[in-house]
């Protein structure tokens, strides 16, 4: 059984998710959105951990990331939806490792966490969304998870690879 949650620098990569939120390189953003760090970094670890670590791992992510931001919008909920899942699917399918594969799951839970966000909002605003939040809010959905989705490929790959071979089979 992978014991990916007792390899401390395993553990101390989900720092970076927290930086790299708030420096949000311009360069890797369209129309001023970045990616969805938090979806990036659970992904490869969810995978190769198993689905009650990645939930772990999902709730961890977001309340520092929900300390992050003032907005009282949570992210905890669809972190540990998308954890649990996709440790389910990493127990029980074949080994992802498709370029394409990782890609549309990563754009599924970037979606997902938007879709949470704008829920959260739509609730706490009594049902109804004013027509320029709903605009704003439906355009940073999917520039957030189109970029997630490109970038996925090549970073959740490479941490795929790093953490397989840290893990023993």
């Amino acid at each position: 059984m992978p014991r990916l949650h007792r390899q401390p620098i395993c553990v101390a990569s989900a720092l970076v998710v927290p930086f790299l939120a708030l420096a949000s390189p311009p360069w890797l953003a369209i129309d001023g959105v970045g990616p969805t760090w938090a979806v990036l970094w659970l992904l490869p670890w969810a995978l190769v951990d198993g689905p009650v670590s990645g939930a772990l791992a999902g709730v961890a992510l977001g309340l520092v990331l929900d300390g992050l931001n003032l907005g009282g919008l949570s992210q905890v909920p669809a972190l540990l939806l998308l954890g649990w899942w996709w440790g389910r699917l990493g127990r029980r399918a074949a080994p992802i490792q498709r370029s394409l594969n990782l890609g549309l799951l990563a754009w599924l839970g970037s979606l997902g966490l938007g879709l949470s966000l704008i829920l959260q909002l739509w609730w706490r605003q009594g049902g109804a969304l004013d027509p320029l939040t709903q605009s704003w809010g439906l355009q940073t959905l999917w520039c957030q998870a189109l970029i997630t989705a490109l970038l996925a490929p090549l970073l959740v790959s490479l941490q795929l690879l790093l953490w397989r071979r840290r893990v023993p089979s």
